[in-house]
C-alpha cells in the first residue's frame, strides 16, 4: 500500500439527502480506492431519502407494508429504516492497519455511539442477542435509537451506523425493524433532547479519534 493515505483521512458531511444507490456506489469506489492505496479512509455523515434497505439476514415476512422503496444490501442484519432525520454514517476503514478483527470492529462502532450520545445527555447500551444500541423504557421493554450494520470487503469497510435523531418514526411501523417484535425504536428527540444534526455531528467527531485512534 502507498504511504501517502497511511495516517489521513476524510471526514464528509453531505447537507442534502443522498440517493441510496449513489451511496453505496460512493462507497463501493472508495473502498477499492482505499485498498488499492490511491484513496484516504472516509467518514461520511449523510441522510438518506425514505427507504428501506434489507441486509444478508432479512426475510420477506419483515416486511410488512411498504410505505417506501425497499432495497437489498449486502451488509449485514435484516430490515431497517433510513429517512430524513436520521443521521447515516457511512465509514470506509483499512483493518489492516486496525486489526483485521470484525467483531472487535462492531464493538468499537457501538461504544463510539454509546459515548456521542452520553455527550449529548442519552444513555443507550447495548443489549446480549440484539443488535444496535437501546434505550431503556421499561423494565422488560427497551426502544433502539440506533441501528449498525456493516460489510467487509478485503479488509475494508463499509456500510456503518444510522442514529435517529429525529426521522418520522411511523415508518417502523411497515417492517419488523431488525426482526424485533417486543421492543420498539426511539429518537433523540423522542427522548426529550431537541438538538439540531449539527450539535450530534460535532458529538460524533468529538468522540470519534478515542475509539478510533
Amino acid at each position: 500500500m502507498s504511504s501517502d493515505f497511511v495516517n489521513s483521512m476524510e471526514w464528509r458531511i453531505s447537507e442534502n439527502p443522498v440517493d441510496y444507490h449513489t451511496a453505496v456506489q460512493e462507497m463501493e469506489d472508495r473502498a477499492a480506492a482505499v485498498a488499492a492505496g490511491q484513496e484516504p479512509e472516509l467518514v461520511w455523515l449523510l441522510e438518506h431519502p425514505h427507504v428501506y434497505t434489507t441486509g444478508t439476514s432479512a426475510k420477506k415476512t419483515d416486511v410488512l407494508n411498504a410505505l417506501c422503496p425497499v432495497i437489498e444490501t449486502g451488509r449485514g442484519g435484516q430490515v431497517t429504516y433510513h429517512g430524513p432525520g436520521q443521521r447515516v454514517v457511512y465509514l470506509v476503514l483499512d483493518l489492516n492497519k486496525r486489526g483485521r478483527d470484525v467483531r472487535a470492529y462492531v464493538h468499537a462502532l457501538e461504544e463510539w455511539i454509546i459515548q456521542a450520545l452520553e455527550k449529548l445527555g442519552i444513555t443507550c447500551d447495548r443489549r446480549d442477542g440484539r443488535v444496535g444500541l437501546w434505550v431503556q423504557r421499561t423494565d422488560t421493554t427497551d426502544d433502539k435509537i440506533a441501528a449498525i450494520g456493516v460489510r467487509v470487503k478485503k479488509w475494508i469497510t463499509l456500510h456503518g451506523i444510522a442514529i435517529n435523531l429525529a426521522p418520522d418514526l411511523s415508518y417502523y411501523q411497515g417492517i419488523v425493524p431488525c426482526g424485533i417484535t417486543e421492543h420498539g425504536v426511539t429518537s433523540i428527540h423522542n427522548q426529550g433532547q431537541q438538538i439540531p444534526m449539527q450539535e450530534l455531528d460535532k458529538a460524533l467527531q468529538e468522540t470519534f479519534h478515542t475509539i478510533f485512534a
